[in-house]
């Protein structure tokens, strides 16, 4: 597997995925949406997890300019679960906000994400 970083790439059916669950998780709850435009910003940085090519999973880090950093939008294709996408993205957006200077990743997770928040934890990342 192989993640890597750029500014920009075309993700489409992972955003649309990525909607798609938090569209079930917080039905008619305010969502911000992750489009080409806020992708396409200097201060944002698009993780993807490719196997044999074809991309399984992505991430979206945020460099907040204040020494910190904010990991969202982390998705991982359906047919790929359980094959270690989560936490090789995780590692890269990790690797990737130190490479930043950051000294804190932030991220947000709901309560009803109960997959998100027990990847965190077997990351290490602690629970609040």
């Amino acid at each position: 597997m192989d993640v890597t970083c750029n500014r920009w790439l075309t993700v489409s059916s992972l955003l649309q995925q990525s909607d798609a669950v938090a569209a079930l998780l917080y039905p008619g709850e305010y969502r911000r949406p992750i489009n080409a435009a806020s992708l396409a910003k200097t201060d944002t940085y698009v993780l993807i997890a490719r196997i044999a090519e074809k991309a399984v999973g992505m991430c979206v880090l945020f460099d907040r300019g204040d020494c910190s950093a904010e990991l969202k939008r982390m998705i991982v294709d359906a047919e790929s679960r359980g094959a270690g996408v989560g936490m090789a993205l995780l590692k890269g957006a990790e690797a990737q906000a130190i490479k930043l200077g950051a000294f804190t990743m932030l991220l947000e997770v709901g309560t009803r994400n109960t997959e998100a928040q027990q990847l965190y934890r077997r990351g290490g990342l602690p629970a609040l």
